[in-house]
């Protein structure tokens, strides 16, 4: 784990600049596969008993610089990049679960990753059961005899909710079993889940991280601290036949799941991230604390703003002190509260279709975490697939905008809402 402090870090680690030309920049290294010395040396490297690269799917010079520094900047011993946050999800779920596992969740998730627990997953034996987080102890309650895992977001995507992380964190423990968060919103400037408990981080590196909307990628990254040889986990314990044999609690120790992930999810799963990409959110991170903290104070001054106007009806944002989850914000997220926010329009599913319908320098599209400020309708959009019951489970109400705040000049974000919110008083919907 790096020593250096986070903008140092988000800068340098990983990139030993003696090497490759002494190239200041992190190179792009678009190959799919690396040349061995000799069959020993590729042997070594395919038994593990020498590091090294042996194709783009597993490891590429470029990813490991990235994996690198997201490991640095949150506090883990290890990460892996993926294709997409999606699939660091599912690959780093497929690496722990087998068929009749059985995952206890919050209810507050992302819809991709809801439909993906909900649905897909039980295609595969994989079950889930949904909670409340907002309180620690219906993760213990939910969970069965068959439970491998507990996750949740840090802060739900669209509901807002910031979680109490070490309650959960000591629910997780008390049932010897990993406890996974995905911080996307949060991001690692504001939040670092493994100083609270997490067992496993996981990224959307597409959003903030990345930042400019030019690059999918996602990160899955190991605190280095759960015990996999608890009883709960064999594929650890006893040898792979997928690997040879191979012992992972043995031959990788503190570095069990994450070499798991690498040498099988990565190689049986296939969900790399291209070097380019990787470049691409290298470039992102770089300024990431820059901009996180300007996203957090313009979606501050925006949420009070809104909480001034006729047209709307509520607004939730954690930062406000209005917020119920602004205590546990004080707490957890004490540098900013990121770029999202969330707020109902008087005159309900049709208003907020018009609103977003009608601004101009929000876009609107499916992303966040851009410079570019973006807004969404949930209910008919990223949760439509959701039945109403569970809509309302996950936070989405059919009034719901979703904004993605970015780094515009906070008077010309006002200006464009203030017009749109003028659309919805001409059709008479309020």
């Amino acid at each position: 784990m790096s020593t250096q402090k986070f903008s140092t870090a988000a800068l340098h680690a990983g990139h030993d600049v003696t090497i490759n030309g002494g190239t200041r920049a992190v190179p792009i290294y678009q190959s799919t596969s690396y040349v061995f010395k000799n069959s020993d040396h590729a042997a070594d490297l395919f038994s593990l008993a020498e590091p090294g690269f042996i194709y783009t799917r597993i490891n590429n010079p470029t990813n490991d610089i990235l994996e690198q520094r997201l490991a640095a900047i949150e506090g883990g011993i290890a990460a892996v990049v993926t294709a997409s946050g999606t699939a660091a999800t599912n690959t780093a779920l497929l690496t722990l679960l087998k068929a009749g596992d059985h995952i206890v969740s919050s209810n507050s998730l992302y819809g991709g990753t809801y439909n993906l627990f909900k649905n897909t997953l039980p295609r595969l034996g994989i079950t889930t059961s949904f909670v409340d987080p907002s309180d620690p102890a219906n993760f213990s309650k939910a969970a069965k005899e068959n439970t491998r895992v507990f996750f949740a977001e840090s802060i739900g995507n669209p509901k807002l909710d910031v979680l109490d992380l070490k309650g959960i964190s000591k629910e997780a423990k008390a049932f010897k079993v990993p406890f996974i968060v995905d911080n996307t919103v949060a991001t690692p400037y504001l939040l670092n889940p493994i100083e609270h408990g997490a067992d496993i981080v996981i990224h959307s590196l597409t959003k903030y991280i990345n930042g400019n909307g030019t690059a999918l990628g996602g990160a899955i990254i190991d605190a280095g601290k759960f015990d996999w040889a608890n009883g709960k986990f064999p594929e650890f314990t006893e040898p792979s036949p997928g690997y040879h044999g191979l012992v992972y609690t043995e031959a990788l120790e503190e570095a069990a799941f994450i070499g798991k992930v690498r040498i099988e999810g990565l190689r049986d799963h296939g969900a790399a991230l291209s070097p380019f990409n990787a470049f691409q959110i290298i470039q992102g991170l770089e300024t990431l604390k820059v901009r996180i903290k300007e996203h957090s104070k313009n979606a501050l001054e925006l949420a009070k703003w809104l909480q001034e106007q006729d047209a709307v009806e509520w607004v939730n944002y954690p930062g406000l002190e209005s917020s119920k989850y602004h205590k546990l914000a004080q707490e957890y997220l004490k540098k900013g509260q990121s770029g999202l926010l969330t707020f109902g329009v008087k005159g309900g599913y049709e208003a907020a279709k018009t609103v977003v319908d009608e601004a101009k320098v929000f876009s609107l599209l499916a992303n966040i975490g851009d410079t570019k400020s973006l807004i969404i309708h949930p209910a008919s959009t990223t949760h439509q697939q959701l039945t109403e019951e569970e809509q309302a489970s996950t936070g989405v109400t059919p009034d719901l905008i979703r904004l993605s705040v970015g780094l515009e000049d906070i008077e010309d974000l006002k200006a464009d809402l203030n017009e749109a919110f003028s659309k919805i008083k001409k059709k008479d919907l309020v």
